[in-house]
């Protein structure tokens, strides 16, 4: 791998917004904390401050949320048309795509993930989302029921939105992450406060100026910048949130459900994953090993479907282990605004601390560091692409989320399905897995025995503003994107009428 660690230039326009106060943004007002307090935005790749921003907490909250419940009960958005909702949602996602560089850059500085990744996936996806969701604003529908009771009837079912929504995101996709959020609570009239990580408050902050230049009326989107054990915490508990939404890691998700039982709100979860990828003898290995390479290297590995536990018969064992070796070799290490970095940095030191912490618990049980494993560089948050071999589920890089660019291969001789899922299925996790075969039979009827939420083959990590997201045991509840998101934002209302 090559590595060249240098920051270069920011465009103008990004550097106009990085220069601006960073406030929070409630009942369409950008304001400062009612604290005073401020808190440091730091690139990943120098640890340099890029910005400071405030520092919300409950007080905060309860003015976004009070400011949220005005807007959602009168106003212009309570009176607007589900197609004047659907025009909103779409120019929204018009001022993304006129914005998509400056966006992709900030993704780049804020988050360290190359530049060119930023544009192609998290702006272009964000994109589609918006659009995609504008959609289902005017195609919320009831429908008649059939009953049969005595007497003559008239039943039907009404589609709502749920009202008040506390919406927290994490900090490995944060414009995306926004977007799956924000745009399916728009599209169906639901009102928004919205917390980003505080690692990765900037696009936020700056979706939240573009929301405002599309013209969505006050306090339907607020958002707090702080910290999750206060900001967020708030909003979990708040007693006038009707639902809350959370991405995150499966501890705090347990923390959002404790905290939401004071007033029942509904919650949804997108938590973490172990997923198993499953690699047969007649795989087309040059297409595998790229795409499994990519499953657990992408985004630095910070994804939550990472491809983190690789099984490949024994039969091409060897030839996948190697394939993965050349592949992360491959890797051009570096800051992430410099359009040829293709692995930037993780996000944090907290977070480089966490997956070196791994690499070292992995030696200690007896893993072999086929390649990789060390940090890089003396300034940045910088790891190699790793892959370890020798490695059973009784180690703490099998079993536990490490959310990093580590992947732990294991050689597997059975043939028989049932036992492949029993050793795919053996995590406490369920958020996603990957065959790799030609053989469709084989494939579908994997799929099928996978306790995932979300089975891709001969692919991983692909996605779509119409394809359900979201895991099995505790990968979470719910699901995002695709109608089935819409579940989480609306009340359904049956209204019997007697005809008398």
């Amino acid at each position: 791998m090559s590595i060249h660690i240098q920051k270069p230039e920011i465009s103008a326009e990004l550097r106009a917004f990085l220069d601006k106060p960073k406030k929070l943004l409630i009942d369409g007002q950008w304001v400062d904390a009612r604290s005073g307090k401020t808190f440091a935005v730091e690139d990943p790749a120098t640890q340099e401050t890029i910005t400071h921003v405030a520092e919300g907490d409950a007080a905060d909250v309860d003015l976004a949320v009070a400011a949220a419940r005005r807007a959602f009960e009168g106003g212009p958005w309570a009176k607007m048309l589900p197609a004047e909702r659907a025009s909103l949602v779409w120019r929204l996602a018009d001022l993304l795509e006129q914005h998509a560089d400056e966006l992709a850059q900030l993704e780049a500085l804020d988050n360290g993930k190359p530049v060119t990744a930023a544009r192609s996936a998290d702006v272009a996806g964000s994109i589609g989302m918006f659009r995609y969701m504008s959609g289902w604003a005017t195609r919320l529908t009831g429908e008649t029921i059939p009953v049969s009771s005595p007497g003559e009837w008239h039943a039907y079912t009404v589609r709502e939105p749920v009202g008040v929504v506390g919406q927290i995101i994490p900090w490995n996709f944060p414009l995306m992450m926004a977007a799956w959020k924000l745009a399916p609570a728009l599209s169906v009239g639901c009102t928004i406060v919205l917390k980003p990580a505080e690692q990765t408050p900037l696009a936020a902050i700056r979706l939240g100026e573009l929301v405002q230049e599309a013209g969505f009326p006050d306090g339907v989107v607020n958002i707090i910048t702080g910290f999750g054990e206060t900001a967020g915490a708030a909003i979990a508990s708040h007693p006038d949130v009707d639902k809350v939404a959370f991405t995150g890691s499966t501890e705090v998700g347990k923390l959002i459900v404790k905290a939401a039982a004071g007033n029942l709100k509904r919650v949804s979860l997108e938590l973490g994953g172990k997923s198993p990828q499953v690699i047969f003898p007649d795989a087309k290995l040059d297409h595998t090993i790229v795409g499994t390479a990519s499953a657990i290297f992408y985004n630095m590995g910070q994804c939550c479907t990472a491809g983190s536990r690789l099984f490949a018969h024994k039969k091409v064992f060897d030839q996948v282990v190697e394939g993965l070796t050349a592949e992360a070799a491959k890797l051009k290490i570096g800051h992430g605004l410099d359009p040829e970095t293709t692995m930037g940095p993780l996000v944090s030191s907290e977070q480089h601390q966490r997956v070196t912490g791994f690499l070292q618990s992995g030696r200690e049980e007896g893993a072999e560091v086929v390649t990789g494993g060390n940090v890089v560089g003396n300034r940045g948050y910088f790891v190699e692409p790793t892959v370890l071999a020798k490695t059973n589920r009784d180690m703490r890089v099998v079993r536990e989320e490490i959310f990093g660019p580590v992947v732990c291969v294991q050689p597997f001789e059975e043939d028989d399905l049932d036992s492949i899922a029993q050793f795919a299925n053996d995590t406490e996790y369920g958020l996603s897995a990957s065959i790799w075969t030609q053989d469709l039979r084989k494939a579908h009827s994997l799929a099928r025995k996978i306790k995932a939420g979300t089975v891709w083959v001969n692919t991983h990590n692909w996605g779509d503003a119409a394809f359900p997201f979201g895991g099995y045991k505790q990968s979470g509840w719910g699901r995002e994107m695709g109608k089935e998101v819409l579940e989480h934002y609306t009340e359904t209302k049956a209204v019997g009428v007697k005809l008398v």
